[in-house]
């Protein structure tokens, strides 16, 4: 890329993009290393997320204000895949060839084009899976937050376990992670400060605990914090095989994650976001950040909600924050190793109630659209909660396409078309019999899934006791899809037979160039005959005026 493209590309920083990067960089390092403990994995690797990726990614990304790093549902789907892989997910080889399989998954989505694929991830689905995952960030951290380890595997189940037991939570624990909390909602009460709430509740715990000596578990208890920038990190190369399934896994909860960025935070810019383009700048971020010891990485909405609040202007605001953070682990890791675990577990339960409750109106929303969309996010929250997420993902996918099929199916229907006596076209029911000698319109309102073709087939006119000698059936293909299934080429086969037996005939009308060659390498359109495959044109209705003129010629004849 020429040197002054690139840098129309990457455009200025703006002054508040440098306040944005620090705020959000110091944001950062509670998140990223809650987010990192609650998986099991050491929280440094949580911090240093938000330092490679999150440079590579504002630096490539078509959003320009997306964020990339460290998000709850990465870690704990990323803990869930080494798990089921029987990897630990404290080993840095394991961690590093799981994040740089998950880059080139998104790299290879982003070639071929892939971005599509998303749209058929249902929003019930997401919001099932969402709150689940909400679920398993809040019980991962009751530990932290009260000093007792609910028991059980299904995530429920912990809940109502850590509830019963109450007269086991630890009071000092639970006392800090209550204080961490009110300041955090103390925070909050000043507008500008909003922000960056968490941090203060953060800094300011910690202080408390050290002041008044509580005797409560520390980070530095469970891992060392060194006050250096993130190493080299080889991969194992043994565990490939192990991963390809998860590493998918992790791909796609990312992408899904990230596809609802650019809707929300359009590019201050005004040039366009590309899905394809983001999915291609948060894989360089995992192929970078795979070497240099961070975990798995997508764009995160809550760190770029962040970054915008605090005033990003520029792609320049994310990268400032990974740069910002690197010098912060320098200068204060000593101190990072200070913050008390119940303090960081305070934060986790912010985080988690926080989006429980942001998903209140989309659950809201699906329970009042339908019973099937209420029923698969049902299943897939059940699963998320009860399944590794790996697993719990896979079912997502094919509960929101069984939901795209049962809803395009019941969408399918044939609208007959009759024109007025200005030469005006209505819209009517189709007719349950062919009248001889008569010709009917119908238009066919569907995708041509074959689920949705024996509801088409019943709805065709049938030929009545009258028979329908010279009749003629135009079925107006305009809206159907280039590549139709065989189950429709049948469909139409079978019922061009019926017709001729009975001395009528099937004219197709609007028909595209890509239809109209599997119509001819099928044999429909010799089976039609001549005329009976009218190819659309750029005026909507001219391809069915000729039809129509055509089809009263041959009825008039044949009737004759």
């Amino acid at each position: 890329m020429p040197r002054g493209r690139l840098l129309s590309r990457l455009g200025r920083p703006r002054p508040s993009d440098v306040g944005s990067g620090l705020v959000t960089g110091l944001f950062s390092i509670p998140e990223g290393m809650a987010y990192a403990s609650i998986a099991g994995f050491n929280p440094v690797a949580g911090l240093y997320a938000g330092i490679v990726p999150a440079i590579v990614g504002s630096l490539t990304a078509r959003t320009v204000l997306m964020v990339t790093t460290l998000t709850s549902a990465i870690a704990l789907t990323s803990q869930s895949v080494l798990k089921d892989a029987g990897l630990d997910p404290t080993d840095a080889g394991s961690v590093a060839t799981l994040t740089l399989m998950a880059g080139a998954v998104m790299v290879l989505m982003s070639v071929l084009r892939l971005g599509v694929v998303l749209s058929f991830v249902s929003n019930a689905v997401m919001t099932g899976f969402s709150v689940g995952i909400a679920l398993q960030i809040v019980t991962g951290v009751l530990k932290d937050a009260t000093g007792y380890d609910p028991q059980g595997e299904n995530r429920l189940y912990q809940v109502g376990d850590w509830l019963a037991h109450l007269a086991d939570w630890q009071l000092d624990a639970t006392l800090v992670a209550l204080a961490t909390i009110l300041l955090w909602a103390l925070a909050r009460l000043v507008h500008r400060l909003e922000p960056v709430a968490l941090l203060i509740a953060m800094v300011l715990a910690t202080a408390g605990v050290a002041v008044l000596g509580t005797d409560v578990e520390l980070v530095r208890d469970i891992a060392h914090i060194p006050a250096a920038l993130p190493g080299f990190s080889t991969p194992d190369l043994s565990a490939v095989p192990h991963l390809a399934g998860g590493a998918c896994a992790v791909a796609l909860v990312a992408l899904a994650q990230a596809a609802s960025i650019a809707p929300s935070v359009p590019n201050p810019d005004g040039s366009r976001s590309s899905v394809n383009g983001d999915f291609a700048a948060q894989g360089l971020a995992n192929l970078a950040g795979g070497f240099f010891q961070a975990l798995p990485a997508g764009g995160s909405l809550s760190r770029t909600g962040v970054s915008v609040s605090a005033g990003a202007r520029t792609r320049w605001a994310g990268v400032l924050s990974g740069v910002l953070l690197a010098v912060v682990v320098l200068v204060c890791a000593p101190l990072a190793e200070r913050i008390p675990m119940p303090v960081i577990g305070g934060l986790i339960l912010v985080v988690g109630g926080e989006l429980i409750w942001g998903k209140r109106h989309d659950v809201r929303l699906v329970l009042r659209t339908s019973r099937l969309s209420s029923a698969a996010m049902v299943a897939t929250f059940l699963a998320t909660t009860q399944l590794p997420l790996q697993q719990a993902i896979v079912l997502g996918a094919v509960l929101s396409l069984l939901l795209y099929c049962v809803q395009a199916a019941r969408r399918a229907r044939l609208v007959a078309l009759v024109p007025d006596a200005e030469g005006r076209w209505n819209v009517a029911l189709a007719p349950e019999r062919l009248t001889p000698g008569e010709v009917t319109v119908l238009y066919y309102d569907g995708v041509s899934l074959f689920a949705e073709l024996p509801r088409i087939e019943a709805s065709l006119p049938r030929v009545g006791s009258d028979g329908a000698d010279g009749s003629v059936l135009i079925l107006v293909m305009r809206g159907l899809p280039d590549v139709p299934s065989s189950t429709m080429v049948k469909l139409l086969s079978r019922r061009i037979q019926e017709l001729q037996r009975y001395g009528a005939r099937l004219v197709l009308v609007g028909v595209e160039p890509e239809l109209a060659r599997v119509l001819d390498a099928t044999g429909i359109t010799d089976q039609l005959g001549p005329g009976g495959v009218i190819a659309a044109e750029a005026e909507l209705f001219a391809p069915l005026e000729r039809a129509l003129v055509q089809s009263r010629e041959w009825s008039r004849r044949v009737r004759e």
